[in-house]
């Protein structure tokens, strides 16, 4: 089960891990341009780590080669930062941990490079009012079907998929507890919902089918059909009133 924060020294660890994540990606959104290749992202993400103090929580985990995952276009998640040259039109999905005096930040954007075109807008501008809509529904004695069932039922209103294979998590002293959080459910199903539950809400949604496929890579996972996807995320507290969201951006 999810960490239950209850002393001061762990809420500000926790609130320092989601502003450094918070601010890097935001960092990385105004960098990012036609004609850079991804590795060079996740190189201002190592840079950034190392001024804040903090340590990555993605390199190594597993296995996995990079600060950042960079995933691009028909890519979900967990896209390997290289050599491919980002493009006037491409939508990129930055994942990204830190870890802070040993708890953990994890969140993640969709972001545009350059001008994009208008139904990439709407595919992101859905994922994020769908994260909303599971913030929203994230309440001390709800049940965490109410989480799943609210971003599920705002992205297909909508017309898009939600990823199913795919899903949000507990997070504290590790990246992944429990419990697992489904971008798809049932109102009032599931454990219910603790003051001090720490939570990472992380729609995937599709312009296509929900179906996905594993890259050549081993890593990298893309919509079965090739349609576009956009991935967005933010670690949230539970609170006797509305969540407190610990990765929203400090100019936001």
């Amino acid at each position: 089960m999810s960490i239950i924060i209850k002393t001061k020294a762990e809420i500000t660890a926790m609130r320092e891990a989601g502003r450094i994540v918070a601010d890097i990606l935001e960092i990385i959104r105004e960098e990012i341009k036609p004609g850079m290749e991804t590795r060079e992202l996740d190189t201002i993400a190592e840079r950034e780590l190392e001024k804040q103090g903090a340590k990555s929580a993605f390199k190594g985990y597993k296995g996995f080669p990079a600060n950042l995952c960079v995933s691009v276009n028909d890519e979900i998640v967990h896209g390997i930062p290289g050599k491919r040259v980002l493009r006037e039109g491409d939508i990129v999905s930055l994942d990204f941990g830190a870890i802070y005096d040993g708890f953990q930040g994890d969140a993640a954007i969709t972001v545009g490079v350059g001008k994009v075109k208008t139904k990439a807008e709407r595919l992101i501008e859905t994922t994020e009012d769908a994260l909303e809509a599971g913030i929203g529904a994230a309440r001390h004695g709800a049940s965490l079907g109410n989480v799943s069932s609210a971003i599920q039922n705002y992205a297909e209103s909508r017309g898009y998929s939600i990823v199913r294979e795919y899903t949000g998590h507990g997070i504290g002293r590790e990246m992944h507890e429990e419990p697992q959080i489904p971008n798809f459910g049932i109102a009032g199903a599931g454990p219910v919902l603790k003051k001090g539950m720490v939570l990472a809400l992380e729609p995937m949604l599709n312009i296509g089918d929900w179906r996905t496929r594993l890259g050549d890579d081993c890593w990298t996972v893309l919509t079965a059909d090739g349609s576009l996807s956009a991935h967005v995320e933010h670690t949230i507290a539970i609170t006797n009133e509305e969540p407190e969201v610990l990765t929203k951006r400090t100019n936001a």
